[in-house]
């Protein structure tokens, strides 16, 4: 009796995604790490945080809120000075930290003034009240 071998007919099967899928696993894997391994200097990072002191000076954050503004110029200085060290990693904490700091002294310094407006919005209203029970005598 003569072996038989299977008999294949028209063209061979062309590899499907299922066969290929871990090489492109591999590869997108690979590309995903050299990215993360390779990020560039911080120099965006330290603008914003910069950008972020001067939008807080401008809120007259040295008034209402000097320690989160001092502490934002020092960590954005820090941050200036690690990134001329070639620490980038540092330097990009410092610089997200320099901008949180400064954000924050911002919120307080506006919160301070909206609180001064309201209560003298307030007093207004209680002169108003008081003139109308007086008969509007001042």
């Amino acid at each position: 009796m003569a072996a038989r071998y299977p008999v294949r007919h028209g063209t061979p099967m062309n590899p499907s995604f299922a066969h290929i899928r871990f090489g492109l696993f591999a590869l997108v894997l690979a590309s995903t790490l050299v990215a993360c391994a390779s990020l560039p200097p911080p120099t965006g990072e330290i603008a914003a945080a910069r950008q972020a002191v001067v939008r807080a000076e401008g809120a007259d954050a040295d008034q209402y809120a000097g320690p989160s503004i001092n502490a934002a110029r020092s960590a954005l200085s820090q941050a200036q000075s690690a990134l001329a060290d070639g620490r980038e990693d540092d330097a990009r904490r410092l610089s997200l930290a320099a901008a949180a700091d400064a954000d924050l002294a911002y919120a307080r310094s506006r919160e301070a003034l909206a609180t001064a407006e309201l209560s003298q919005r307030r007093a207004e209203v209680a002169e108003l009240q008081q003139r109308l029970q007086t008969g509007g005598t001042p």
